[in-house]
């Protein structure tokens, strides 16, 4: 990235109320990007992490400072001692260890409150299977006009069923209404601070971060890559963690589901009452072994049973995620802050 370069997106950003465009950076302001890796048990990822974040700062981006703010989910390996090995030999690593496994979702939303950066990047993951490297990209397409450049997964190598249900799951949050981030895009994005300090002021017990940016409604870009293979050790997302966290995307950035749940319901309803009076009519005409309204009986049961027991599950993810807000989890605290101005005695 050249200095000119550097200067344009300057001229885009800062900390202003209205209009970015009008903001002018004298020379010497070097704007900072800080970037957030959430890990847990990742003893052997977040040394090559760090480094790769390093080397594509200090070659591909030299006209900008960072920082590298490690989330530690209350690791159970040698995760923490690296960090500090780390974080005592490159004062752009900072650290935060939680007391405990929060997810990686609030870990994340931990790291974003301490951020000191005019352009963030929520989540570099610890096995770069989002590759540092297409940060320089993200920066370049971040012009005047720009708030949010969108990272976009063209090639998933993962299992083909999970792509699949990927793709069904991104095409139902698009049609569920509502602003929604582009098909594949991640938390891997570069944002702009005012962007991340306005989805923090209401980022719930449960933050879906990319949901959340989209519901801003910036105005974006996006960079197309290919997701790489974790290569150290395994993804600490089980197939529960996924579900979990789809669900919660979809509650947090739709309302629409519930009003289809009303609108299937009635259709039900309907069916429901038409097959009653089909099978009485059928009765009536040819006689029937059963007892009376033993057959309308059971199609009504088995439609709206059904019926019943999805839209109360439905129902109760709205009413879980009202519950989180009412009445949260027991906060974790930070064990350890390293690097930070402000930091806890080890």
């Amino acid at each position: 990235m050249t200095k000119g370069a550097a200067e344009i997106v300057g001229q885009a950003l800062g900390r202003r109320p209205a209009i970015v465009s009008q903001v002018n950076y004298s020379d010497e302001k070097r704007l900072m990007i800080s970037v957030i890796t959430p890990c847990f048990n990742e003893e052997g990822n977040v040394n090559a992490c760090a480094a790769e974040v390093a080397r594509v700062m200090r070659e591909d981006l030299p006209d900008y400072d960072y920082e590298h703010i490690f989330c530690d989910n209350a690791s159970a390996d040698d995760t923490v001692s690296k960090l500090r090995a780390l974080a005592a030999t490159d004062p752009h690593v900072k650290v935060i260890v939680n007391s405990r496994n929060v997810g990686p979702f609030r870990n994340m939303a931990n790291g974003l409150l301490n951020v000191s950066g005019d352009l963030v990047i929520p989540m570099v993951p610890a096995d770069i299977q989002d590759p540092p490297s297409v940060i320089p990209e993200m920066v370049a397409k971040m012009t005047p006009s720009i708030e949010v450049v969108y990272g976009i997964r063209a090639n998933r190598r993962e299992n083909v069923l999970l792509r699949a249900a990927r793709g069904i799951y991104y095409s139902a949050l698009r049609s569920s209404g509502g602003r929604t981030p582009p098909a594949h895009a991640g938390e891997f994005m570069l944002a702009r601070r005012e962007i991340i300090d306005s989805v923090m002021q209401v980022a719930g017990a449960y933050p879906y971060i990319r949901g959340l940016v989209a519901q801003v409604n910036p105005r974006f870009d996006i960079v197309h890559y290919n997701w790489s293979l974790r290569t150290v050790g395994k993804s600490k997302n089980s197939i529960g963690d996924l579900i979990d966290q789809a669900l919660n995307g979809l509650v947090t950035t739709a309302r629409t589901p519930i009003r289809w749940a009303l609108l299937f319901g009635a259709v039900l309803a309907v069916g429901g009452a038409a097959i009653g009076i089909g099978n009485l009519i059928f009765f009536l005409v040819n006689g029937s072994d059963a007892g009376p309204g033993i057959p309308t009986l059971i199609v009504a049961t088995f439609i709206f049973g059904g019926a019943n027991l999805f839209f109360l599950g439905l129902i109760g993810e709205y009413v879980l995620s009202i519950h989180s807000r009412v009445r949260p989890e027991p906060p974790m605290f930070e064990r350890e802050r390293i690097n930070f101005l402000r930091e806890t005695n080890k």
